[in-house]
């Protein structure tokens, strides 16, 4: 019997969860593949099928998926880092990874009923998270009637189903914010991503025309951000982790990945490169070029250990069965924000160091300057909101006054 007829119970006892370092060791065989897919994946605005195979069949999509469905329930930190090594070889490959497995995370809130629907023969099902909300949806019997647009829906070219947020109205009451769970056969994707970084995330917009979402599939949004709902199996402790937490964590590898193989392409050019109109022959002996890679590399470290600090804080949490407290989630979405600065001025440094060629379009370092500057405005990280929410909290202030996602 293969796993994917398996009943949940007996595909869990089938098998048992890699560890971090194998999870971590099969994204980083990937490496070269992904290296030599990226630029194809940039000139196509989409990831190639064969990509996407590849990191299925290394199981990086069962990351967060539950183990009674035959997935790993892995921790934050493994996905950190997971994400990470997938990072260095292609940045947009990194991040669908990251989205989809968060919302994996997201799908394993939902009632049995829902997840037996999306893992209870296809344990590599990938779910697509968009937390913009669409259009309001009109309560009906047993369910929610939903005709709505969402975009930037990184992987929605290969995911399998979808988590969009969905605003519910019924009768005259002010529409509630639910998560809606839709399988991909009721959504049709329009190709509006036309963006000069991550292009090859396929980050369109899903359209949902006049499909009702029923009940099992609708969980309220508010609840499961403060993590508050009641869990399903008091046994899956990674479902008690920081909703928001895990998304941008998923999000961050991408650029760690990133500006690490940035700075080891910089480092490894330097010898053969010369500093123009200068007595140097090799940057390498440029004290300028010295301490400008320097600087470089001491803030990826600051990345990671903002990163690794964040993923801690939620972890342990976790595993206590505990929900974060508001200064906690607030300091993590302070972390990550702070991590993707360091990451976006690295490479800036880099590119810098490396010389104008940087930006020749056959050099892999204008594609990272890109996907890095780009995925560091995303809501999660971008425009000084989660630095103002952290400061709220430092002086005795509600972060939530300013935005729900925390």
């Amino acid at each position: 019997m293969t796993l994917a007829t398996q009943s949940p119970s007996a595909a869990a006892a089938s098998h048992d969860a890699p560890s971090r370092a194998e999870l971590v060791a099969r994204a980083a065989a990937l490496r070269d593949r992904l290296w030599e897919d990226a630029p194809r994946a940039d000139r196509d605005r989409r990831l190639g099928s064969g990509t996407v195979d590849a990191i299925r069949d290394a199981g990086l999509f069962r990351l967060l998926t539950p183990r009674r469905f035959g997935g790993y329930e892995a921790d934050s930190r493994t996905l950190l880092d997971v994400v990470t090594e997938l990072g260095r070889g292609c940045g947009s490959a990194a991040w669908v990874t990251g989205v989809l497995n968060a919302g994996n995370f997201v799908t394993a809130l939902f009632p049995d009923e829902a997840r037996e629907e999306v893992w209870g023969r296809n344990p590599d099902a990938g779910v697509a998270l968009v937390l913009g909300p669409g259009a309001p949806a009109r309560r009906v019997e047993g369910g929610a009637l939903v005709t709505a647009e969402w975009p930037y829906a990184s992987g929605s070219g290969h995911c399998d189903w979808a988590v969009v947020v969905v605003p519910v109205q019924d009768g005259d009451a002010a529409p509630e914010p639910f998560l809606a769970l839709i399988p991909a056969g009721d959504t049709t994707v329009k190709d509006t991503w036309f963006i000069t970084g991550l292009r090859g995330t396929g980050s369109n917009t899903i359209v949902v025309d006049g499909k009702t979402v029923p009940d099992h599939r609708l969980i309220p949004l508010m609840p499961a951000l403060d993590g508050t709902l009641p869990p399903r199996h008091p046994e899956e402790t990674l479902y008690r982790s920081n909703f928001a937490g895990v998304l941008l964590t998923s999000l961050l590898g991408a650029q760690l990945g990133e500006v690490r193989a940035a700075l080891e392409l910089v480092l490894e050019k330097a010898p053969k490169r010369s500093v123009n109109a200068s007595v140097y022959t090799s940057q390498a002996q440029s004290v300028t070029f010295q301490t400008t890679v320097a600087e470089a590399a001491t803030k990826i470290d600051t990345a990671r250990f903002h990163a690794h600090r964040l993923t801690e804080d939620i972890d342990a949490h976790a595993r206590r069965a505990e929900t974060l407290d508001v200064p906690v989630r607030t300091r993590v979405r302070n972390d990550s924000a702070y991590a993707s600065r360091q990451c976006r001025e690295a490479v800036d440094l880099l590119v810098t160091a490396h010389g104008t060629s940087a930006f020749a379009e056959f050099n892999p370092l204008q594609r990272i300057w890109r996907d890095v500057h780009v995925a560091n405005r995303h809501a999660g990280f971008g425009a000084g909101i989660p630095e103002e929410m952290y400061g709220r909290v430092l002086l005795g202030e509600d972060p939530r006054a300013v935005s729900f996602l925390l």
